[in-house]
């Protein structure tokens, strides 16, 4: 029996979009004001105009933090 490897998807939120893998939320990107879009992941923040930077950014910050080795371990 070999186990589906979870793959993170896109997922639209009210004013926003989520990232999800599986039952995890692992970042979101949040429309704010002005048409500027927030967005927040593995504990970094940012701002962008672009709603596809914004996601770029997400999934940047949870690939960073998924291969750097936690400092308290």
């Amino acid at each position: 029996m070999s186990r589906k490897k979870l793959k993170p998807f896109w997922e639209r939120a009210y004013k926003g979009h989520v990232l999800w893998l599986g039952k995890q939320r692992l970042g979101r990107v949040t429309l704010a004001a002005q048409g500027r879009y927030t967005w927040e992941a593995a504990g970094k923040t940012g701002a962008t105009d672009d709603l596809d930077k914004a996601k770029q950014a997400v999934e940047l910050a949870v690939a960073i933090a998924d291969k750097q080795a936690d400092l308290f371990d």
